[in-house]
């Protein structure tokens, strides 16, 4: 886990994350792992200009926060947008 987190964000020099401690900044995936499944994937056109796309829904993700907010909670967005646009830190 560290290698995909801490060691990560360390080597594109992301020092305020990769880390669940205080001040940082953390993204979390809260998963059931007993109730975790994937759905048959799906087509759906909702991209500008009637555009379709593949996709494939998931049971068990509990609930997920952005730099410490929720985002989704039991599979519904909560309408929170904290994240932003990442670049290589320097």
């Amino acid at each position: 886990m560290k290698r995909q987190t801490s060691e990560t964000a360390d080597f594109f020099g992301f020092h305020d994350r990769g880390r669940l401690q205080g001040g940082k900044r953390a993204d979390i995936n809260l998963i059931d792992f007993d109730r975790l499944s994937l759905h048959t994937p799906e087509v759906v056109n909702d991209l500008p200009a009637g555009g379709k796309r593949l996709v494939q829904r998931a049971q068990g993700y509990e609930g997920t926060l952005v730099a410490g907010t929720p985002v989704f909670e039991r599979g519904e967005h909560t309408g929170a947008k904290p994240g932003r646009l990442v670049r290589r830190g320097l």
